[in-house]
């Protein structure tokens, strides 16, 4: 089963400045557990079922008006109702002022409120993104992940085979590294995930024989980044003779990280090989892809070899091993 995360409203509030209106206690001890939030509309009009208090709630100009509308004294109860069910948190937004009965009842019944000037559409969909990174499923895996020509790409391999030393040089030529050593990988949506480095060790590299570096310090600020989509994924092994290595590029094949397939590009490693280079072609050839071209079925097609007229296993095996 996998786990379940939260994030504490402290961190909330401190990562958008909302402005504290009540607390019934320290914001670092309330947790919120899911991404979905809630305008409470049909539920101060009467309808409560499939009510979850697990979601963070939204009071905007429309919730609070009605409210006031009501006759005296009912939309205090309608409020009450809403209370009673001890949602996580209620934000009111717009910087709309809540009367001071509505603050006095959430004291009550012990529900935090706080207050953002923004646009009660534009915060949710912020909170929404924003926790559905927090609350991402994730894992660690052990690799160098960097930003190359614009491609997030995860480099794994081999304890030894040169990750970190392949990872300095595309530092070197321009490209900016997100996580060596460790790389967090959340899954953000059904076909996207990000990764990211562990606080304690963000922008440092390992480099046996000279010792841990700190690429911010050395290339600058320009060298690094916080956070990455992961675009591909470069496995790199040594060089086994025994291999038919793949040579054309033409079958794509996908590796399944968190349920989420993608490209992964096998470089085998021996003496002579610039690493760096071949992986910044690998990027920029897997962006050529997503957008529509291939190389390698181009070449076939400019042969006479169209998806109709394919050379079959043998004959890829041989051009292979030519």
């Amino acid at each position: 089963m996998m786990q379940k995360y939260t994030v504490s409203l402290e961190k909330i509030i401190k990562d958008h400045k909302f402005e504290v209106l009540y607390m019934p206690k320290a914001a670092s001890d309330i947790y919120v557990s899911t991404a979905d939030v809630n305008r409470p509309g049909m539920f101060l009009c009467g309808y409560e079922e499939y009510f979850d208090s697990d979601r963070v709630q939204f009071i905007g100009l429309t919730e609070l008006e009605y409210m006031k509308s009501l006759p005296e004294d009912e939309g205090e109860k309608t409020f009450e109702r809403l209370l009673e069910k001890q949602p996580v948190c209620i934000i009111i937004t717009r910087g709309l002022e809540l009367p001071e009965k509505y603050i006095a009842l959430a004291q009550k019944h012990e529900v935090p409120l706080l207050l953002t000037l923004d646009q009660t559409s534009r915060c949710m969909s912020t909170i929404i993104a924003y926790l559905n990174v927090e609350l991402a499923p994730r894992i660690t895996r052990h690799g160098v992940l960097l930003e190359v020509s614009g491609e997030g790409v995860l480099i794994l391999g081999d304890s030894g085979v040169g990750k970190s030393e392949t990872a300095l040089e595309l530092i070197k030529r321009g490209h900016r590294l997100i996580a060596d050593d460790a790389v967090e990988i959340r899954r953000v949506s059904e076909k996207t995930l990000v990764g990211s480095a562990p606080d304690n060790i963000r922008h440092y590299i390992e480099l046996r024989g000279v010792g841990i570096i700190n690429a911010r310090r050395i290339f600058g600020m320009g060298a690094v980044k916080l956070t990455e989509k992961i675009d591909m994924v470069v496995q790199l092994e040594l060089w086994d003779n025994k291999k038919i290595y793949d040579r054309l590029g033409l079958e794509d094949e996908k590796m399944n990280i968190l349920g989420v397939d993608v490209p992964v590009t096998t470089v085998p490693v021996k003496p002579g090989r610039n690493l760096s280079i071949i992986i910044e072609a690998a990027a920029m050839n897997n962006r050529q892809k997503k957008m529509g071209y291939n190389a390698a079925r181009e070449l076939l097609h400019s042969l006479g070899m169209t998806d109709d007229i394919m050379p079959d296993e043998k004959e890829l095996e041989s051009w292979q091993k030519s």
